[in-house]
C-alpha cells in the first residue's frame, strides 16, 4: 500500500463522504435494518449516528485497517457495539443463514470482485433477510454515461479502485438477489459522472 493510500486517502475519503448531502440517504438507508446486521465496508463508521436507536449492535467488515483507525471516535460516542473484521468481503467467515439485515453504503464501487462479494451477501443473509444499499454509479444518460467511461480509469487511481461506471442494479440482480425497490437519482450539488445513486433494497432471490 503506498503512502497516499495509507496517510492521505483516508482523510480526503472521510471529507467527502461526511458531506451533509449524504445525511437523508444514509438515514433513509437505514431505517429499516433489524435483528442480527452485517456492514459491508464500515470504514470510518459514517452510518454509526443513522442507524435506529433500538439497533445495539452490528458486524462490521472492512479490510482497510487505515480507514478504520479514524473510526475511533465514533465508535467511542456510539452507544452501537461493533464487532469489527479487518477482512476482505469476498470471503466472509461466518455460516450460511447468519444476518437478518446486510447493508453497503458507497463500497460496491470499490470492490474487486463485487460479483463475489454480492453472492457472499445473499449466502449469509437468511431467508426473510434484506440487503439495503447506497451506492452511486452508473447514470442511464448516455452524455454522463460517455464520461464516467473514459474517466474510470483515472478516477480508479486517484479514489483507490473506486468505480464510476457500475450498473448497480444489474449486478445486484445478477446475484442470487432480488431488487425489491430501487430508488434512481442524482444527488444535489454534485457532479453528474459522481453523483447517480441507486438506493433501494434487496432479498435473496426465489430458487
Amino acid at each position: 500500500m503506498g503512502l497516499y493510500a495509507k496517510y492521505i486517502f483516508p482523510h480526503i475519503l472521510e471529507y467527502v463522504m461526511s458531506s451533509s448531502i449524504l445525511v437523508d440517504c444514509r438515514q433513509d438507508t437505514l431505517s429499516e435494518v433489524k435483528g442480527e446486521i452485517l456492514e459491508i465496508g464500515f470504514g470510518t463508521g459514517m452510518n454509526l449516528p443513522y442507524y435506529p436507536e433500538n439497533v445495539r449492535r452490528i458486524t462490521g467488515v472492512d479490510i482497510n485497517i487505515n480507514i478504520h483507525a479514524k473510526a475511533e471516535k465514533r465508535l467511542k460516542s456510539s452507544h452501537i457495539q461493533v464487532d469489527y473484521y479487518p477482512i476482505n468481503a469476498e470471503y466472509l467467515p461466518f455460516p450460511d443463514n447468519t444476518f437478518d439485515t446486510v447493508v453497503s453504503t458507497f463500497t460496491l464501487c470499490s470492490i474487486k470482485d463485487i460479483h463475489r462479494v454480492l453472492s457472499e451477501i445473499a449466502r449469509v443473509l437468511r431467508p426473510n433477510g434484506r440487503f439495503f444499499f447506497a451506492e452511486h454509479g452508473l447514470s442511464p444518460d448516455y452524455q454522463v454515461r460517455k464520461w464516467q467511461h473514459r474517466l474510470n480509469p483515472i478516477n480508479k487511481v486517484l479514489s483507490c479502485g473506486c468505480n464510476l461506471n457500475r450498473n448497480i442494479k444489474e449486478l445486484i440482480g445478477s446475484c442470487n438477489l432480488k431488487i425489491l425497490k430501487v430508488d434512481q437519482f442524482y444527488l444535489e450539488k454534485t457532479p453528474k459522472i459522481f453523483g447517480y445513486l441507486y438506493k433501494g433494497m434487496a432479498a435473496i432471490s426465489p430458487s
